[in-house]
C-alpha cells in the first residue's frame, strides 16, 4: 500500500513545516496550504487521505473551509482534525457540528497528534469509507450514493476497469500499481472539476475498479474526455522499452511467456433515462455488464 496522504493546513509557516518534516518521517506523502482557499484546491486535485485543519486563516477560516469540504459530494468523506487556537469549547463544538473527526488544542503534543491522525485514517478504511491507495470513497460510501440517486430522475453512472492492471503491477510491483490507482483518482477528479458539477461522484470499489456518478448531460463529454487522456497519460507509468513494445511480459510458473498489452479502459454507462430500478444491485450490474460489453 501506497503511503496515506496528509494535507495540513496551516498559515504558521514554522509549525506548518515542522509538521510537514515530522509526518514525512513517519512515512506519510505530506502537503502544505497556508490558506484556506489553496486547501480546497489541493484537496480537489488530489484527495488527501486526511487533513490537518487550523481554525484561524487569513482568507477564509478553517469553519468554512470544513463546511465547504462537507458539502461537496467528493470531499465530503476525507477525515478533518481541526487545531484550535485555544481550549474554547465553543471552537470544538462548532468543528463538531460541521463534520471534522477531532480535534487537537494548541499548543500540542506531536505524538498525540500522530496516534489521532493514525486512528482516523484507520477507522475511515476499516468502516470501508475510503480506499487508502487512491484515497476515494469506497463501500458503504458507494452504497450510500447509490441509494440516493436511484430515486432521482437525472443521474448517469459510468463503470471504469483498468485493463490490463493486474500484468502490470506483477511486473512493475504494487508501489507502482498503486501509483496508477493514485493517477487514476487524480485524472478522474480533475476531469469531473472541468466537465461535471460539485454533487458528481467519484468512487473506487476496488483494485482496478472506479465509478463515476454524474448528469445525463454531462456524462457523454466525460467519456470523451478520459478516453482522450488516459492513453497518452499512462504511458508515463512504463519503461522506455514496454512504451516501445506497445506491450510488456510476463513468465508464468511453467516457463510459458505472454505478452500483455498496455493498460486501456472499458467503460459502462447506466442511466435514468434508459432503465428503472427497484434495486442498487441492478444498477451495479447492468453498468458491469455495459463495462464488459466496451471491452469486447
Amino acid at each position: 500500500m501506497g503511503k496515506a496522504r496528509l494535507l495540513i493546513v496551516e498559515d504558521d509557516v514554522d509549525i506548518a513545516n515542522m509538521l510537514r518534516i515530522y509526518f514525512s518521517g513517519q512515512n506519510y506523502e505530506v502537503d502544505v496550504a497556508h490558506r484556506g482557499g489553496l486547501a480546497l484546491e489541493k484537496t480537489r486535485q488530489n484527495l488527501p487521505n486526511l487533513i490537518v485543519l487550523d481554525i484561524m486563516l487569513p482568507d477564509i477560516d478553517g469553519f468554512e473551509v470544513c463546511r465547504s469540504l462537507r458539502t461537496h459530494t467528493r470531499t465530503s468523506h476525507v477525515p478533518i482534525i481541526f487545531l484550535t487556537q485555544k481550549d474554547e469549547r465553543s471552537d470544538k463544538l462548532q468543528g463538531l457540528e460541521l463534520g471534522a473527526d477531532d480535534y487537537v488544542t494548541k499548543p500540542f503534543d506531536i505524538e498525540e497528534l500522530k496516534l489521532r491522525v493514525q486512528r482516523a485514517i484507520q477507522r475511515a478504511e476499516q468502516q470501508s469509507l475510503t480506499d487508502p491507495r487512491s484515497g476515494l470513497p469506497a463501500g458503504r460510501l458507494i452504497e450510500e450514493q447509490l441509494r440516493r440517486i436511484i430515486r432521482q430522475p437525472d443521474w448517469a453512472l459510468i463503470d471504469i476497469r483498468v485493463n490490463d492492471y493486474e500484468p502490470f503491477k506483477e511486473v512493475y510491483g504494487f508501489l507502482a500499481g498503486d501509483a496508477v490507482l493514485r493517477f487514476m483518482a487524480m485524472m478522474l477528479n480533475e476531469v469531473l472539476d472541468e466537465l461535471g458539477t460539485p454533487n458528481d461522484f467519484l468512487g473506487h470499489p476496488g483494485d482496478d475498479n472506479f465509478v463515476i456518478i454524474t448528469t445525463g448531460t454531462a456524462v457523454q463529454p466525460i467519456l470523451a474526455r478520459v478516453k482522450v487522456r488516459f492513453p497518452e497519460e499512462v504511458q508515463a507509468h512504463y519503461n522506455f522499452i514496454d512504451r516501445e513494445n506497445k506491450y510488456l511480459t510476463t513468465s508464468a510458473s511453467d516457463g510459458v511467456v505472454r505478452q500483455h498489452p498496455l493498460m486501456t479502459l472499458s467503460m459502462g454507462v447506466v442511466s435514468a433515462s434508459q432503465h428503472e430500478f427497484a434495486d442498487i444491485r441492478e444498477i451495479t450490474e447492468i453498468a458491469a455488464e455495459a463495462r464488459r460489453l466496451d471491452a469486447k
